[in-house]
């Protein structure tokens, strides 16, 4: 009997939906055989769910960590940009730092023996399924400025072994007296499990990889692309233009059009680092 996975993502708002209906339908495309949970907190309506599970999503309602009220004022939007006001791109109106600790709550899903998560703003280019045979805890490193940082950890895509226990254990070093996670879920998860094991670049290619490392971009090894700061919903914004071509590409996948062929995409024009 083979071991069970699942792609797990989390929607906290309609907005996330609409990532989660893209994400879903790449993964189908991928033809992996992997279960596809989509967790979902109160704050999403059904008809926004709708779509994905039309696409075979099995939706899993979670509840909120019940974390005290002295984190949760530590950890308010106002708060954390604060304490670190952020400047390297523009995060969207409903971005809530809080909603991003609910993710921990993958590791309550026992009936699987290995998850790969990714966050609602990704794309999933070609199979993937191997991570599933990777260690607790992988992830892929937070490169989009420099290659400097690889010794950073983006947490928009990881692979965990759900445990109750685990998740006690997380939530006790969660909630400790005046814990503070200044990139909420990815500041907590790199505490955690300080010795990660690194994935590919290519897991996890953060869009503003795009203009800022475009040598770094390649079509034919890109397997995840991940959507961080702006979204590609939202119409209109500063980066708008610079990230058209990824832009187009979340737009067909949501769409359930036409899927361009990934490996005759050209590459990104070489300019000035942003």
């Amino acid at each position: 009997m083979s071991a069970a996975r699942a792609y797990v993502t989390l929607v906290t708002n309609a907005d996330f939906a609409l990532g989660a209906t893209a994400l879903v339908r790449s993964l189908r495309l991928t033809a992996t055989s992997a279960d596809i949970v989509v967790m979902h907190t109160g704050g999403v309506e059904p008809a926004a769910l709708a779509p994905a599970a039309a696409l075979g999503a099995r939706l899993r309602p979670v509840a909120m960590l019940a974390t005290s009220d002295a984190f949760n004022a530590r950890h308010a939007k106002s708060e954390i940009h604060g304490r670190n006001p952020f400047t390297k791109g523009e995060k969207p109106a409903f971005h809530t730092p809080l909603d991003n600790f609910a993710k921990l709550r993958l590791w309550q899903l026992e009936e699987y023996d290995s998850i790969v998560f990714l966050d609602a703003d990704t794309l999933v280019l070609r199979n993937i399924d191997r991570l599933f045979a990777y260690p607790e805890f992988s992830a892929a490193p937070n490169v989009y400025e420099r290659l400097a940082d690889f010794h950073r950890m983006n947490s928009g895509v990881f692979v965990a072994r759900p445990s109750q226990r685990t998740f006690e254990k997380m939530l006790a070093a969660l909630d400790a007296p005046s814990a503070f996670w200044p990139r909420t879920d990815q500041t907590f998860l790199q505490s955690f499990f300080p010795d990660w094991h690194g994935l590919p670049v290519f897991c996890n290619m953060l869009q503003y990889v795009w203009f800022n490392l475009p040598e770094l971009w390649d079509w034919n090894s890109v397997a995840v692309v991940h959507y961080q700061y702006e979204k590609p919903w939202q119409g209109d914004h500063a980066k708008a233009d610079r990230l058209r071509p990824l832009i187009d590409l979340w737009r067909a996948f949501h769409r359930g059009g036409a899927i361009p062929d990934i490996a005759t995409l050209p590459p990104p024009v070489p300019s000035a680092r942003s």
